[in-house]
């Protein structure tokens, strides 16, 4: 097909995610070809830095034919087996890989297909877990106020954001919902010098108004994605921790987006120096080339399952896939190879200098993240810090900015799932001229919209 053929095709066949489709009846649908290092090509040849990562996916960069090689391998040998009561040798040795890389006791490794069923699973894992061991009331989750944790049934309840959520209702009951880490919008600490931890105590004051004995697990990420990159402050993970071993609840920290790499470590916990006692984890273990995801969960947590006649009682299909097993290892490989999670480390202070240098424009509020993942909040006052109206926010992402970057060649996330924010999450192999042209392109496409408004 032609890019026109193409574009035809896909408005009338193809149903894309969490897309506007009435956006392009008048619209040509932009397709991407072929990719390569931090760069994607469209059918018509026009080259865009990928400063998103396809979506938090991408770490190594596009084009890696070895991982290609690694995957057309494996299908040669053994293209499916199921993990129901068998194994094969791809998914025991990424688990046996991914074990050695976890923190503490995570030892044992569910795969899934992606983000949204690891989610799922700990949950599921955590009732069991406690109908298991005699505290069968244990079955309620906490998560933060406009945190995503995925589009299954179990994971939208876990969510937080309203507007993704009414659609589908009535929800998966007991997700219960505290507050996040946002400080530049925090009440509680905003005339403070620093955090006073308030959003960690809400999460205590939840669980006595719940009542502990029928709190399963909380989930929290490392750096919450939705809202724009809200970090912890120093000491909220080791206050959530007291708090979780206090009452007998699971820790899940989700890292469907903040696992291999994307904050400069194997998993975001390592950065902030918490033990989980569950890890959701995804995206970035293939960097994209094949669908996989796992829940890696502690030794203890295994430890009913291995009495009398217990299974966990929960498959997929394609969990594990020795396909995708194969191109995980391959992956890693790369990973430990070209240091990637040093060359994070070594750039991420370059990169926050290169994005903070936007901060004179009047539209910008907040630069926050850390690693290769940030959030640019863009505001109506600065002094005031007024956010935009709805209808403000509508014409300044959606008929501005998003068509704006993409004619400037910059792949990005304009979203408002909070307050209105610029997402920037590129692949690990970015280099100083990848962020200069990113912010180049970003302060073109701010200045636009400032005249515009």
């Amino acid at each position: 097909m032609n890019t026109e053929e193409l574009s035809d095709s896909a408005r009338r066949h193809l149903w894309m995610h969490f897309t506007r489709m009435s956006s392009y009846a008048d619209h040509e649908v932009p397709v991407m070809v072929r990719g390569q290092g931090p760069y994607v090509y469209d059918s018509r040849g026009k080259r865009y830095l990928d400063g998103l990562a396809g979506l938090f996916v991408v770490q190594v960069g596009h084009g890696r034919t070895e991982l290609a090689e690694a995957a057309a391998k494996q299908a040669s040998e053994l293209a499916y087996f199921p993990l129901w009561s068998y194994a094969h040798q791809p998914a025991v040795e990424l688990a046996d890989r991914l074990a050695a890389i976890a923190p503490g006791d995570i030892n044992r490794v569910f795969f899934t297909t992606g983000g949204s069923e690891a989610v799922e699973s700990a949950w599921k894992l955590a009732r069991q877990y406690f109908k298991l061991i005699g505290k069968p009331e244990k079955t309620k989750v906490i998560s933060r106020n406009l945190s995503y944790h995925g589009t299954t049934f179990g994971a939208l309840s876990l969510t937080g954001l309203p507007g993704i959520k009414t659609p589908f209702e009535p929800l998966v009951p007991g997700a219960i919902k505290v507050q996040n880490t946002n400080h530049y919008r925090c009440v509680d600490c905003a005339m403070l010098d620093q955090c006073n931890l308030a959003c960690a105590d809400d999460i205590e004051q939840r669980i006595e108004f719940e009542g502990p004995e029928t709190i399963a697990a909380v989930y929290l990420e490392p750096v919450q994605n939705a809202g724009g990159c809200f970090t912890p402050a120093p000491g909220y993970f080791q206050r959530v921790r007291e708090i979780c071993d206090k009452y007998d609840i699971l820790l899940v920290s989700d890292e469907v987006i903040t696992a291999f790499g994307r904050l400069g470590y194997w998993f975001g916990a390592q950065k902030y120096g918490y033990q989980p006692d569950i890890i959701t984890c995804a995206k970035g273990m293939t960097s994209g080339y094949s669908p996989i995801g796992a829940m890696l969960a502690s030794d203890r947590l295994m430890e009913p399952f291995l009495k009398e006649q217990n299974s966990f009682l929960h498959g997929i299909t394609f969990a594990g896939h020795p396909v995708s097993a194969a191109v995980a290892l391959a992956n890693l490989d790369i990973f430990e190879r070209d240091q990637l999670l040093e060359h994070v480390r070594g750039k991420e202070g370059e990169f926050r200098a290169k994005l903070e240098t936007l901060a004179d424009l009047d539209i910008v509020g907040e630069i926050r993240g850390t690693g290769f993942f940030y959030g640019i909040e863009l505001v109506k006052d600065k002094s005031t810090r007024e956010t935009f109206s709805d209808d403000e926010s509508e014409r300044l992402l959606r008929g501005i900015l998003t068509p704006k970057l993409f004619e400037l060649g910059l792949i990005c996330r304009a979203d408002d799932r909070g307050d209105p924010v610029v997402q920037l999450s590129p692949p690990l192999v970015c280099e100083s001229e990848q962020f200069d042209e990113m912010v180049a392109i970003l302060r073109e496409a701010f200045e636009a919209a400032q005249s515009a408004l």
